[in-house]
């Protein structure tokens, strides 16, 4: 399986719908720029996984969680 920046981006930005929650509020729940989140959830940037470990903190899960999600997305990807 190989790295997917637009599988991570959909990933996190269905959480934060999901969840309710705006670009701002997650970002700074998760202590990063919203430029930078929005980057993310677009594809056009690269998280760490540092970066990756505060989102999941700020939606409250575990980082495994949300690595295991962005698998699943990156699997759907695939097969379609």
């Amino acid at each position: 399986m190989q790295f997917d920046n637009k599988a991570v981006g959909k990933t996190i930005r269905t959480l934060r719908r999901e969840r309710g929650l705006s670009q701002d509020v997650l970002s700074g729940f998760a202590g990063i720029a919203r430029t930078h989140l929005t980057m993310i959830e677009n594809g056009t940037k690269q998280a760490n996984f540092e970066t990756l470990w505060r989102i999941a903190r700020a939606f409250d899960m575990r980082p495994s969680e949300l690595v295991r999600r962005i698998e699943e997305e990156t699997e759907k990807g695939i097969n379609t």
